[in-house]
């Protein structure tokens, strides 16, 4: 049976999931495969490529780096984290991403995004990290209003999280039956309408399908969690969550605010690792369905 985990995207709430893999890498938790959304997919990579405080380093070190982000590039290129910076400075000179490591691991990697003339989320396999798989995350990052649309071949692509927040329906599909979960927001929470909806709408006037697809979202997410929860309780998930509201901006500039909420993915996955392994364990033990 394979074993999955899923990863949810949320900006920099996604410091949270960056604590959990380092623990799980620590304690060489090895999953089947993994599929991340957002911050999910350009942190999540790093699991692939064992590149364990990676996230954590290069985020707290180059947070308050103008090339990094800022309302500054937002004017100047259409994109608030500057792609040339977050996207080929950092991974290929400053803090390189292990493209070998990342090649030769078999663990699946799978990225969500949203094709913005569709409405509907594209799943795309990396499978070497090279600068197209960097480019496929980065359009799993690219968030309305604060990124350009993403051209790969055919595909305009934006934010995986509007079309498929939280891609276990998809993972389960492809044979992935049992998955760790691991959330950026805590049990009970709901997700509410988008209140920048009228600026998306006229921001993607020519999109209707995509502008659609950001209206119903709240709704599709809540549908999501509750689905999420009833795998939880028949033992199909294994769901890792925050205790509390992370309350961290969707660009934090403070390092100490990142590390923060990395600490407390950190503390959150060490309580349970024992529970963890167990399951993960429990799961390749077990027949196929």
């Amino acid at each position: 049976m394979k074993t999955g985990l899923v990863l949810e995207g949320g900006a920099m709430r996604g410091m949270f999931t960056a604590g959990v893999l380092d623990v799980l890498m620590e304690h060489t938790i090895q999953l089947d495969g993994a599929i991340g959304v957002s911050a999910g997919a350009v942190f999540g990579c790093n699991y692939k490529s064992h590149q364990i405080g990676r996230t954590i380093r290069y985020n707290t070190e180059y947070c308050n780096d103008k090339r990094y982000a800022g309302f500054g590039n937002l004017l100047r290129t259409g994109n608030l984290y500057s792609e040339q910076f977050c996207y080929h400075t950092v991974p290929e000179k400053l803090d390189p991403f292990d493209t070998k490591a990342f090649r030769e691991n078999p663990m699946d990697f799978f990225v969500v995004c949203t094709d913005v003339r569709t409405g509907e989320p594209i799943y795309h396999k990396c499978r070497t990290g090279d600068a197209e798989d960097i480019r496929w995350m980065q359009a799993s990052a690219s968030m309305p209003l604060a990124a350009k649309i993403v051209k790969i071949g055919h595909y305009q692509l934006l934010d995986g999280g509007v079309a498929d927040s939280i891609p276990v329906r998809f993972f389960e599909s492809i044979g992935y039956k049992r998955n760790l979960i691991i959330l950026t927001q805590p049990k009970g929470f709901v997700k509410q309408k988008n209140k920048m909806l009228p600026l998306i709408r006229a921001r993607y006037v020519r999109y209707p399908p995509f502008v659609e697809a950001v209206a119903d979202r709240h709704q599709r997410y809540n549908e999501t969690l509750a689905y999420i929860s009833m795998l939880e309780q028949s033992g199909r998930a294994f769901v890792i969550r925050p205790p509390i509201p992370l309350e961290i901006p969707s660009m934090e500039r403070d390092p100490a605010q990142l590390r923060r909420v990395y600490e407390t993915g950190r503390a959150v996955a060490q309580i349970q690792i024992d529970k963890i392994a167990a399951y993960v364990e429990e799961c390749k033990a077990a027949p196929e369905e």
